[in-house]
């Protein structure tokens, strides 16, 4: 399990970023996800840090509940699972390679295209070189292996060369890493819950995020401010639409590019998919979140869980879900009745 490690060894900056630990799950939800796992299992919580080889090695358990992702570097999502393969321990969750391509945007859109997956057209700006000339405004300026919506402010969106630079300065600067800069799509936006690996998936309600209830004046995406301040649980910010108010066409056109993704990227157990319609109401595929965020309660807008929830799955049924559809494709359904799991 994680909580989001490396604290310890976290640099000292006049100025980290405010959502420098925007990924990290709180020990609310650690604890929520050790007791669902519960209520079948034998749970050994084990921290993501510099002993998890150590522990898991000692420890010895059958099966890992993997949500580790720690902070430090492109390929942190992928420390825990790579790990468990070391020790011959199944997990749930895709492996290192499919984790560490879809934390860096640019490989997942790259393989993505290739197999002509529609997604904003896009440039990577490496730290300390020229912004290239031929970007089309607007744009969208992103950290290129973040997620959780790091380094996605609702200044995000830029409309000139000026403001684009400054934010491709700001973002370098800030998070020590390269940048990654998309076509702005204007149409509305989805996100898709799904439980399995292909050809075995089970799709759940999409949700839509409804720009049009954000503050006045506030760009049209899921930004920081839009997840972390304007959104509290004393004031919820109810901008989730689940299931989405959307044709049977659209949603078939979804859900294609979305087994597509699965298929193509190799994901396994559970993802979350972020989509947003072009001009031409074509859905492209804007986030791959193989590892996606499952907060406990509801008012704290959790995507995956909501949609679950539509589905009519409970909180620990979802966990449980995840678990069975693991254990289906290792082969280990009908060996693991009330065993260990971390």
């Amino acid at each position: 399990m994680k909580r989001c490690f490396d604290e310890n060894k976290k640099k000292e900056k006049d100025e980290s970023p405010p959502d420098f630990l925007a990924e990290c799950d709180s020990d609310e939800t650690v604890m929520a996800v050790a007791d669902a796992l519960r209520t079948r299992y034998d749970v050994i919580p084990i921290e993501s840090d510099d002993s998890a080889f150590d522990r898991l090695r000692s420890a010895k358990p059958d099966f890992v509940f993997n949500i580790a992702e720690r902070l430090f570097g492109p390929n942190r999502e992928s420390h825990i699972p790579t790990l468990c393969e070391i020790l011959d321990i199944p997990y749930t969750g895709s492996d290192p390679l499919t984790l560490g391509l879809c934390l860096d945007k640019s490989r997942a859109k790259e393989i993505l295209s290739y197999y002509k997956i529609p997604n904003p057209e896009f440039w990577i700006v490496e730290p300390d070189t020229e912004v290239p000339s031929d970007i089309k405004l607007p744009a969208i300026v992103k950290p290129l292996y973040e997620g959780s919506s790091k380094g996605i402010r609702d200044n995000s969106v830029v409309d000139s060369r000026e403001d684009l630079c400054e934010r491709v300065r700001e973002i370098t600067m800030r998070y020590e890493e390269p940048v990654i800069i998309e076509r702005f799509l204007h149409g509305r936006e989805f996100t898709v819950g799904i439980l399995g690996s292909y050809p075995d998936l089970e799709i759940l309600p999409i949700v839509e995020i409804d720009h049009s209830l954000l503050p006045k004046g506030a760009r049209p995406i899921y930004s920081y401010e839009a997840k972390w301040i304007w959104d509290t649980p004393d004031n919820p910010l109810g901008i989730f639409k689940c299931p989405a108010q959307i044709s049977k066409e659209l949603k078939t056109r979804i859900e294609d590019i979305v087994v597509k993704t699965m298929r193509i990227l190799r994901i396994k157990d559970w993802c979350r998919i972020d989509v947003r319609l072009d001009e031409n109401s074509e859905p492209n595929i804007l986030e791959v979140n193989p590892l996606p965020g499952v907060l406990p309660n509801p008012e704290d807008n959790s995507c995956l869980p909501k949609a679950a929830c539509t589905a009519g799955y409970s909180y620990n049924d979802l966990i449980l879900r995840v678990v069975d559809k693991a254990l289906i494709r290792y082969g280990l359904g009908k060996r693991f009745n009330h065993n260990e799991i971390t």
